[in-house]
């Protein structure tokens, strides 16, 4: 079974939590939206980020999608601060050196502005009048700890907010934040 899940801002990439906030109340997780038995998330998306995720009770097919050898493409929508210039996204599509060695090349555009089709976010993201943002498309073909984050950082344009919307072939297809269906064997 595989799931396709619109993980909302603010959950937990897993079914527990088992560090709570600090103060003895539990962080949202994926408990919240799947109740079903025995799967579990093929990947990983940051507490702050949000987006597809993908679920499966196949182990094999969670290592197909995750293992850093399949190369599987993975698309985000990145709202960055700044605007983005050629120098920057030529940097992002060529690949360029993390702290924890050199990432491969990426696809990359600028969007300008966020799809008509994309939910707003609660808590939205800060608005400053004096800073400029855009948003971007990005594709990358591995999935390192924080990588997108990291890469637009390196370029000189932080990461304001980060959307997942396609692992390989499964899109989020109109999914609003919370929702999930069921989408293959």
């Amino acid at each position: 079974m595989l799931i396709a899940l619109n993980k909302p801002y603010g959950v937990l990439c897993q079914f527990t939590d088992r560090a709570g906030d600090g103060r003895g109340s539990a962080r949202p997780t994926l408990a919240q939206f799947v109740a079903l038995p025995n799967v579990y998330p093929a990947g990983r998306l940051d507490f702050d980020s949000e987006g597809l995720l993908l679920l499966t009770d196949d182990g094999q097919l969670a290592q197909r999608l995750t293992h850093p050898r399949e190369h599987v493409a993975k698309t985000y929508l990145v709202q960055v601060e700044g605007t983005p210039v050629a120098a920057q996204m030529d940097a992002l599509c060529k690949g360029m050196q993390l702290r924890d060695g050199p990432t491969l090349p990426a696809q990359a555009r600028v969007l300008g502005r966020a799809p008509g089709w994309l939910w707003p976010r609660d808590p939205p993201v800060r608005f400053r009048k004096s800073v400029p943002d855009a948003w971007i498309e990005l594709t990358i073909r591995e999935g390192r700890n924080r990588q997108v984050r990291r890469m637009t950082a390196a370029v000189g344009l932080p990461t304001l907010r980060l959307v997942r919307v396609q692992v390989g072939e499964v899109g989020l297809d109109g999914l609003l934040p919370g929702e999930w269906k069921t989408v293959g064997a």
